[in-house]
């Protein structure tokens, strides 16, 4: 018996890996994430009958109730997590909870936010000559975050940023980024990216409130900072340069 945490994806239902809806598919017990996860990756699961709990008004020791209860029956549990699990996922409490109990457990992988959004845009995050560090973080709030890890700290270093959670503070994010980004630094804010109602904003650090303002995005959007947005001149990569292509890319035999 095996608790899977399963990335469900970032709201479309064909983003979820193919892995993630088989486990859904034949499990006796599916907790899913409330309203982040989409209705069409339960509907197998509702036809035949398998228990299919939502575990937004349930709070952790509930949660590990149920999964306890699965063990002892020797069932498999399809725990689902919008986006990939890992990443904001709250998944970490879980599992220390489920070592305790000796439970099994697996992590299933999904698509994020970041790269859905970044596919949404038609961009490449990491450009040769521009910038090859991709920082994910969230704004501090609740969270405690060390010293180092605030964004004035993590801005130093002019990577591209992608930063969850924070939109409802995007005028203090930009208060943040000026001094290391600049004012005509690009940035994009995606919301519910990949659902039916998505929506987006690009514009730059400069008008970049007033824009999400405007649009009244308040929850499930995500913020990316950063010349990749907009860059021109980088280099090509070294990868596909004449001579190295081969070396990476030919298939062994």
């Amino acid at each position: 018996m095996t608790i899977y945490f399963i990335g469900a994806g970032p709201g479309d239902p064909e983003l979820m890996t193919l892995k993630g809806q088989r486990l859904v598919d034949v499990a006796p017990l599916v907790l899913f994430a409330g309203s982040l996860i989409p209705e069409e990756n339960l509907a197998a699961a509702r036809q035949r009958g398998a228990q299919v709990v939502d575990s937004a008004p349930l709070n952790l020791d509930q949660q590990i109730v149920l999964m306890q209860q699965a063990d002892q029956q020797g069932q498999d549990v399809a725990r689902l997590h919008s986006g990939d699990p890992s990443i904001y996922g709250a998944i970490g409490e879980q599992i220390r909870r489920l070592h305790a109990l000796q439970i099994e457990y697996e992590i299933v992988p999904g698509v994020t936010a970041a790269s859905a959004s970044a596919a949404w845009l038609g961009k490449e995050l990491t450009l040769s000559g521009v910038s090859q560090t991709v920082i994910m973080t969230r704004y501090e709030g609740k969270t405690p975050f060390p010293e180092r890890e605030r964004l004035p700290e993590l801005a130093r270093s002019g990577a591209t940023l992608v930063i969850h959670l924070g939109v409802t503070r995007i005028h203090k994010i930009v208060a943040d980024l000026l001094p290391h980004y600049g004012e005509d630094c690009p940035v994009a804010v995606c919301y519910r990216t990949s659902w039916p109602d998505q929506d987006r904003v690009v514009g730059t650090l400069k008008d970049i409130v007033a824009k999400v303002r405007a649009k009244k995005f308040v929850r499930t959007s995500l913020i990316i900072v950063g010349k990749v947005l907009d860059a021109e001149g980088f280099d090509d990569s070294y990868l596909y340069q004449e001579g190295q292509a081969h070396i990476y890319r030919r298939r062994q035999r």
